[in-house]
């Protein structure tokens, strides 16, 4: 499918795309996709102030009404399903299959937010004082600000903002100044279903297309009440305190450093294609990616060589060929971090297979890489940093207690899997002596979490939930509700008061 008709069908103006500053590149072939303008940081609290506006007027739409939206966005979609997962890939570099696997992601995430829009359930809670009843009530929070990262461009977007537009709140959205053509995109479909519902007041929705400026603009404002920001610890570490400071609310999703832990009964073919995934899917650029690998010193050399040999035959090239299996990374940085990574891992004594540049002169502007299998110790500093790339470190071990506690033993708790077939491995690995990571799998890889539940995860991983299960209290507020319907005025605790 060509860019152009790409952008055709995903009401992409070609005047939007060829007048702006912010210069897009492709991944695949380092071609340059779009020429987008900024929004200017003079701009930003007016946009503010434009969604508080808009969200005195949708929170006092019912929410099942609210859901309504969000079946229509659902529809849209689905229309536009194989445009808007083309796009994902042509401009974060991801095959086509992973594309659209985002894309049906989001279209999940709608069908859950529709359902939940007539689930916003309080609790009626007894009290102690006759002629009383007590209960809590949730409320939308207010403009909530959106910063997303490259890697999933689409998805991360939809787990917040389908919730929060269930919710009641109005949405500002600062995209990946890498990825900003499919938030256009998102933000057109989104404005259609909008049209469709008969929305006459202020956009739900804005966007800040741009630079760190613009994220500060947002984690800066005090209308804000909630941040939710997906990223490295380090802009964690940045954006948190900022937030506090002013006493706003954060949803972080943070650094992942994902271990797997693969026991002496482990299914060794369930394991080794959990293994490939996890580590070189999206080209290791996951915040799910496995990165480091505990392997029973009993099945270690069986495993490790299998795994190489599979290596050598991943399909590595353009993610939109139907073969394909790894397409490039995002950038020239990313590609020079990795290789500093695989220095770095080698004075430390690992040895390293894999991890060169590959197809250079047929792309001599992107970055593909064969993804690299390191033989290291645990203790190494390397292995205690999360590189996004496609580096997978594999280290022996010989008793269960020990692994358990050198897979928790690094800053970062995502997501973590075992594979055995030892019923109390299993359940010790999910137990609170277990593992200490947001997400815990057995015999399944800790990439590619389902919508249905939480996600998010512990420690430098920042604490946040998105997506399912009870994630949507995020973005409202909580009161509780005491009515008296007595002829009397009795007091909590016993307290006497006669004045």
């Amino acid at each position: 499918m060509a860019y152009q008709q790409i952008f055709s069908k995903l009401n992409l103006d070609k005047h939007t795309l060829t007048t702006g500053s912010l210069i897009v590149h492709s991944p695949l072939d380092g071609q340059e996709l779009a020429r987008i303008t900024e929004t200017p940081l003079s701009d930003a609290e007016t946009i503010i102030q434009t969604a508080h506006a808009a969200f005195l007027e949708w929170r006092l739409v019912p929410a099942p009404k609210r859901g309504g939206l969000i079946r229509l966005f659902g529809e849209e979609l689905r229309t536009h399903k194989e445009e808007l997962a083309h796009l994902v890939t042509l401009e974060c570099g991801k095959i086509l299959e992973e594309g659209r696997g985002e894309v049906q992601e989001m279209i999940d995430m709608c069908d859950f937010a529709v359902g939940l829009s007539r689930q916003l359930y309080g609790l009626t809670i007894a009290s102690e004082r006759p002629g009383h009843r007590m209960m809590e009530t949730w409320h939308p929070l207010g403009v909530i600000g959106l910063i997303t990262p490259f890697n999933f461009p689409v998805a991360v977007w939809a787990w917040n903002a389908c919730l929060a537009l269930i919710c009641g709140n109005t949405l500002v959205w600062k995209p990946s100044e890498k990825t900003p053509l499919t938030a256009l995109a998102c933000q057109n479909l989104l404005n259609q279903a909008i049209t469709r519902y008969g929305i006459a007041s202020n956009p739900l929705q804005h966007l800040l297309i741009g630079g760190q400026k613009l994220g500060e603009a947002l984690v800066s404002n005090p209308n804000i009440p909630l941040i939710s920001a997906t990223g490295s610890s380090r802009m964690g570490q940045h954006v948190a305190p900022k937030v506090a400071s002013r006493f706003g609310q954060c949803l972080l999703e943070l650094g992942g450093n994902n271990g797997m832990i693969v026991a002496p009964s482990a299914d060794l073919k369930l394991a080794t294609h959990a293994i490939l995934f996890s580590a070189v899917g999206t080209a290791g650029q996951r915040c799910t990616t496995l990165r480091r690998a505990f392997i029973h010193e009993t099945i270690y050399d069986t495993l490790v060589n299998d795994l190489k040999k599979r290596y050598q035959s991943l399909a590595i090239g353009n993610p939109l060929a139907k073969e394909t299996l790894v397409g490039p990374l995002i950038d020239q940085n990313s590609y020079q971090a990795m290789q500093a990574t695989l220095n770095q891992a080698h004075q430390e004594g690992g040895k390293i297979f894999g991890g060169k540049r590959v197809l250079e002169e047929t792309y001599p502007h992107a970055y593909y890489v064969c993804p690299a299998i390191v033989e290291i110790p645990q203790q190494t500093p390397v292995v205690q940093t999360e590189t996004f790339a496609p580096i997978l470190y594999v280290m022996k071990y010989k008793n269960f207690e020990e692994v358990l506690t050198l897979h928790n033993d690094v800053a970062q708790g995502l997501s973590s899997s075992i594979f055995t077939n030892d019923i109390r491995e299993a359940e010790t690995f999910m137990s609170a002596q277990g593992s200490d990571c947001g997400i815990a799998n057995v015999n399944i890889g800790p990439s590619g979490a389902e919508i249905g539940g939480a996600f998010g995860g512990n420690k430098e991983t920042g604490g946040g939930r998105e997506s399912g299960s009870d994630a949507w209290k995020n973005y409202m507020r909580q009161a509780t509700n005491t009515i008296n319907y007595s002829r009397d005025l009795p007091l909590a605790q016993g307290i006497k008061f006669d004045a």
